[in-house]
């Protein structure tokens, strides 16, 4: 019999790159993980991994095991859902629907402004409410909580769309529109574009800006911003963090396009402008696997955010959305 177990740590490699990663990704030590692919490999008869220079890539008998048991652990999947609906399960059929005891555990992914402006709200309230359902957060880029969550290690993601930038999308996940961030461009007060409504790319053309890394949707969508414009845009600072944006703009470095989403109230001495043509805004989604559709407790974690989204819509006071 497979370790399903061990399969789910193979398949981490291979959306991780290496044991080191999988085991990050699934909490364990890489020892750990090491140990699981082995116990398969016994039990198999097969090896399903090989060392390249320092490091390991899959065999084709692993690639094999890791695409053939999609289908296998999006089964078992479903059956753990259908118990629960059923009535093997808190809040199920088998209760009459008394109480709505959910137990059980969502992962979830989400970029870092969600984190700020959406889960930092929804998981206290998420805690109180459900005090047996554990919801571990991890922090990730868009594209890296896609393929969490459809290679099984996380349950739920929080991703955004920049414009017209690629966001490959898997077959077997669901996605369920959220809502539509903005970003504006922070200048400094006295800047001399400060006074304007609105800012387009060629307004902005010579400025120097500080970015998130190039790896990033929202570098690569800054950079979608001033197609057809040349030299632009000219990056002086990296920083992962737009609360350190806001603050080196405030120390005169340059100017920085930040969501709304999750930003703090801007100092004084600085201002926010929108960009027309084009507008900077994203699309922000829930994505999570089909064969969990009916699951209760992802549905519970994923009606929280909904509701958190729509009061947030409705209040003067909550994130910019439109």
């Amino acid at each position: 019999m497979i370790d399903l177990e061990a399969v789910v740590a193979l398949r981490a490699v291979a959306t991780n790159g290496s044991v080191a990663a999988a085991a990050d990704s699934l909490g364990f030590t890489p020892s750990a993980v090491s140990q699981q692919i082995k116990r398969l490999e016994r039990g198999t008869r097969i090896a399903l991994l090989e060392r390249v220079g320092r490091g390991v890539v899959l065999t084709d008998a692993g690639r094999h095991l890791v695409t053939s048991s999609t289908t296998v652990l999006a089964d078992l999947e479903r059956i753990e859902a259908d118990l629960h609906l059923a009535g093997g399960g808190p809040g199920g059929a088998g209760d009459g629907g008394a109480t709505r005891r959910v137990t059980g555990e969502v992962r979830i992914g989400a970029f870092s402004t969600a984190v700020r402006g959406i889960l930092v709200d929804v998981l206290p309230h998420l805690r109180d409410e459900h005090p047996e359902l554990r919801v571990p957060l991890r922090e990730s880029e868009p594209w890296e909580t896609i393929a969490l969550v459809a290679s099984g290690q996380r349950d739920l993601g929080i991703v955004h769309r920049w414009g017209g930038v690629a966001l490959a999308m898997p077959d077997h996940l669901v996605e369920t529109p959220l809502f539509t961030d903005v970003a504006d461009v922070i200048l400094r007060r006295e800047h001399p574009l400060a006074g304007r409504a609105e800012l387009s790319p060629t307004d902005l053309a010579d400025q120097a800006w500080i970015a998130t890394f190039d790896s990033t949707i929202c570098r690569q969508w800054l950079r979608r911003l001033f197609d057809g414009v040349s030299n632009a845009p000219r990056i002086v600072h990296e920083s992962m963090e737009f609360e350190n944006h806001l603050e080196l703009v405030r120390a005169g470095l340059g100017v920085a396009l930040v969501p709304r989403m999750g930003r703090p109230p801007l100092h004084p001495d600085l201002v926010a402008i929108p960009t027309v043509r084009p507008a900077s805004t994203r699309g922000v989604s829930a994505v999570h696997r089909l064969s969990q559709a009916d699951s209760p407790a992802l549905q519970t974690v994923l009606d929280a955010i909904r509701r958190s989204v729509a009061e947030s819509t409705r209040a003067e006071s909550g994130p910019a959305i439109e």
